[in-house]
């Protein structure tokens, strides 16, 4: 969607004149128009209320085009045979674990992926990247396959899947030391399990109000910012974030390495920023069904 126009107009009714914001966008090819009542004097906040205004309707529009993914995906997911199915969730769980672990430095080419999970042949590669490629990949299957109540014993339990054969001084446990990403400081680890407690706050009070896409981004957002684990961050929560999205009928996002660098770019600014450039993303990943 791309914004043009936003403006103040006046119209009289009798001897008396009223403000009116009026918000010309296009929309699919379409020219559309909304507008609000400001009064009958012009508010001193006027530019706040043009943003909020400004993105009501840019996320009213936004929710169209994703309920339109959604209703596509689950009409093609349904027209597949379950042998199909299955056979698009390996080739899932390759991408998906390929992508994620080469971003966090995995050595693991895309066809040395392939071949590990579909044939258990190991690469001449470190015995640590072999090994999380195959835990990620068992995870991420059994992930679709199981609806688990999202808490914190899930996350841990994920994270404990993930790097228990590789990690075992941190696996499943959050941190306890403080830790650094470029140049952000994350928050200090003794309030670790109560920011925990609170995204999970957040994902129980917004899972029926805010749409699976919004919700996915932000919680990834949230739980980035948060960076609960020694190591193994993105990992777990690209895992979530895709949870979030699968069980509620949309397909999936994969961040793919050779664009990771908007990823960070998108994760270093606030969280509104991060959810526009995640469904700017989605939307481009399945505009097939637009």
């Amino acid at each position: 969607m791309v914004i043009d126009i936003m403006r103040v107009i006046k119209r009289k009714i009798g001897r008396n004149s009223y403000n009116y914001l009026q918000h010309s966008f296009r929309d699919k090819g379409r020219v559309k128009t909304a507008e609000i009542y400001l009064g009958k004097a012009i508010p001193e906040d006027i530019d706040i209320i043009k943003k909020e205004f400004s993105d009501r309707i840019i996320k009213e529009t936004l929710s169209e085009s994703l309920d339109v993914v959604r209703v596509g995906f689950k009409k093609e997911w349904l027209h597949y045979p379950e042998s199909v199915r299955e056979k698009i969730k390996e080739q899932l769980a390759e991408v998906f674990t390929y992508n994620t672990n080469a971003i966090e430095g995995s050595t693991i080419t895309l066809e040395e992926t392939r071949e590990i999970i579909e044939h258990n042949i190991a690469p001449n590669k470190p015995l640590r990247d072999i090994k999380e490629t195959e835990a990620h990949a068992a995870e991420f299957l059994r992930m679709l396959e199981k609806k688990e109540k999202p808490d914190i014993s899930l996350i841990l339990r994920w994270h404990n899947r993930l790097f228990g054969d590789t990690k075992k001084d941190i696996a499943g446990m959050f941190r306890e030391h403080l830790i650094r990403v470029g140049d952000y400081v994350a928050p200090d680890w003794q309030d670790v399990k109560k920011l925990m407690g609170n995204l999970i706050d957040f994902y129980n009070q917004n899972k029926r109000k805010m749409g699976a896409v919004e919700l996915a981004a932000r919680m990834h957002y949230k739980f980035e910012k948060i960076h609960p684990f020694g190591d193994g961050n993105g990992r777990v929560g690209r895992l979530m974030m895709n949870y979030i999205l699968w069980h509620d009928g949309y397909p999936m996002l994969i961040i793919e390495y050779k664009k990771r660098k908007a990823y960070y770019h998108a994760l270093k600014k606030d969280e509104d920023y991060f959810f526009h450039y995640f469904v700017r993303r989605f939307l481009r990943a399945h505009k097939k069904y637009l």
